[in-house]
């Protein structure tokens, strides 16, 4: 069989796209002027981060001066939540409510803060990983002072009933603050029509560059300053502008924010035909809702094999996968967005996860289904806990 390469795993990072580096490479060359400075060269470079901060605003309903630039989703999820919480922890508000199966960024942040003296509330998710609003509304408190709740999640890409929740807050006045990383630029998103406080996203699942990212806070939030130094942000991050990663991001956010419909529905039988596909082998399920997902999302566990060696062998055939968060590759404990959804640790430890774009065709989504059943059928075969399975035995 000849060897082809598939990229499959979007959620994890994606390719600078032609047209943003097009946009950014003026800026390391000949029109690489400090932001801050007031010399042609300079205003250029400030006229150019404003116009960026413009796109970004208009791609998911904001004002432009209610986007921070970060350096990443997480900086900015950090942002949101510390800076929440020091704000109106001296208020006597040091309750917090976020869901037991956020990205950790978000989690280790709220662990953070518990050593700190905030009280934290895990709101659960069902057994298809979404959340039930009504779980929000009754552990909101009169000393709560953030609910964070993810838009879509990173591993079994489950959308989450945003604006439900952000009614709730809305009307129990504590504020709402979502990491939509996964989300933005595959759902449609409006701020202000949805009633959300702060977002978080980053540029390098939308293709743009890593180290790049946004924080949306809402007119009339005070956050406090994340960095003291210089004025730049309006003072509240301090520190010489990443002007090209940020005229990237605008070309990003612009190019992503659009179409999203249509491409949905590029995607979507694909990523159908893919779920299907794999759900043909035996003790195998899909992880997270079937509708309520992102377009291009499958995450899928299969009984009797270990995650990581499954895509040792489909990366010996090109197909580039996950088993789970990038970010937490290196772990060897389960993860704890599906034991979060009710699997045991064994099953857990089994899981495919496929992100796919426009650029992945039906003859990708072929090969794919082709290859997995081959590198499954021989994992199985040399997997103790199978043979145990076979036998009816305990692999516990």
């Amino acid at each position: 069989m000849e060897k082809r390469f598939i990229y499959a795993d979007n959620a994890a990072t994606t390719a600078v796209s032609e047209e943003v580096l097009n946009a950014m490479l003026p800026h390391f060359r000949t029109s690489y002027g400090n932001a801050s400075s007031i010399y042609e060269l300079g205003r250029n470079a400030q006229r150019d981060v404003e116009n960026a901060r413009a796109k970004v605003a208009a791609a998911i309903g904001a004002e432009p001066n209610e986007i921070f630039f970060t350096s990443c989703g997480s900086e900015s999820d950090n942002w949101a939540i510390k800076g929440t919480a020091e704000r109106l922890g001296k208020k006597g508000k040091k309750h917090i409510i976020t869901s037991v199966f956020e990205h950790h960024a978000v989690l280790h942040t709220t662990e953070y803060l518990e050593k700190q003296g905030f009280e934290v509330t895990y709101v659960p998710v069902d057994e298809k990983g979404l959340i039930n609003p009504e779980d929000v509304r009754n552990v909101i408190r009169e000393d709560t002072a953030l609910v964070t709740i993810m838009y879509a999640n990173n591993e079994i890409g489950t959308i989450q009933p945003i604006e439900e929740i952000a009614a709730i807050c809305r009307e129990k006045k504590v504020l709402f603050h979502t990491d939509a990383v996964q989300a933005v630029g595959h759902v449609e998103i409006d701020v202000h029509k949805q009633g959300i406080d702060m977002l978080s996203l980053s540029g390098h699942k939308i293709h743009a560059q890593k180290g790049i990212g946004a924080l949306y806070v809402r007119k009339g939030i005070a956050l406090p300053n994340l960095i003291h130094g210089g004025g730049q942000e309006r003072g509240k991050r301090a520190g010489t502008e990443n002007v090209p990663a940020i005229v990237g991001l605008g070309v990003a956010m612009e190019s992503a924010c659009k179409n999203i419909a249509e491409k949905a529905a590029v995607i979507t039988p694909r990523r159908n035909r893919l779920i299907d596909g794999i759900l043909q082998l035996p003790y195998t399920r899909l992880n997270g809702d079937r509708d309520k997902r992102l377009p291009g999302n499958l995450n899928i566990s299969i009984e009797g094999i270990e995650g990581e060696s499954l895509l040792l062998m489909l990366d010996m055939y090109g197909i580039c996968a996950s088993s789970g968060s990038a970010c937490t590759s290196g772990s060897l404990d389960p993860s704890h967005v599906l034991l979060s959804i009710g699997l045991k640790h064994e099953i857990a430890h089994g899981s495919l996860r496929l992100s796919i774009e426009e650029d992945v065709t039906d003859e990708d989504v072929d090969y794919i289904l082709e290859v997995i059943p081959k590198v499954v059928d021989r994992l199985r075969s040399m997997s103790p806990v199978w043979e145990k399975m076979m036998k009816g035995e305990s692999y516990e």
